[in-house]
């Protein structure tokens, strides 16, 4: 209850380990489970061959970091990604986590205080993930095009604009309307 520790929220077996001093440059491909403490620039997916009875999962530990693409079927993130994750069973967020990129999911659980920075996309069972397109640049606005005055068209016309301008996007709480 109080107190105590949680198990593993996602039970399987350790068969790699990238020990925290580790850095590996290149792509991760594994079968079973792999614990990742160091840095990995580079994708992390699972064997093509991997054994149906022996799942892969990926726990990331708090200091691990992944710098590139994610696609195991279940993965626990207490550290950092920076890039895409697929995760089409299970995708377990710590508290510590941070992802840059878009999430996929079959299931999805986050402590609070996880951040992504992405679009958080369900996978429906028995399909395959959707291709994402990388983020697109939002477009520059000329100097010379600064919006003065509030354009015709409400409210809504207006914060969209002053948070075109700002560069800052409109958070509702904030705003006190």
């Amino acid at each position: 209850m109080f107190g105590r520790r949680k198990a593993n929220p996602i039970a399987g077996k350790i068969d790699t380990l990238i020990a925290r001093s580790a850095r590996v440059l290149g792509d991760v491909e594994f079968a079973g489970g792999l614990h990742l403490e160091g840095r990995v620039r580079g994708n992390v997916r699972c064997a093509a061959d991997a054994p149906a009875k022996e799942p892969c999962t990926l726990w990331i530990s708090e200091a691990g970091i992944v710098e590139g693409a994610v696609d195991v079927p279940s993965v626990v993130v207490n550290g950092t990604v920076a890039g895409d994750v697929v995760a089409r069973e299970r995708l377990v967020l710590g508290a510590q986590a941070r992802i840059t990129g878009n999430v996929q999911y079959g299931a999805i659980e986050m402590a609070l205080g996880a951040q992504v920075s992405g679009k958080l996309m369900p996978i429906a069972s028995g399909t395959k993930p959707a291709a994402v397109p990388g983020p697109q640049p939002a477009p520059a606005i000329p100097s010379d095009d600064v919006l003065l005055s509030a354009p015709r068209g409400g409210p809504e016309a207006s914060l969209s604009s002053a948070a075109a301008v700002t560069g800052t996007a409109f958070d509702a709480r904030r705003s006190g309307t």
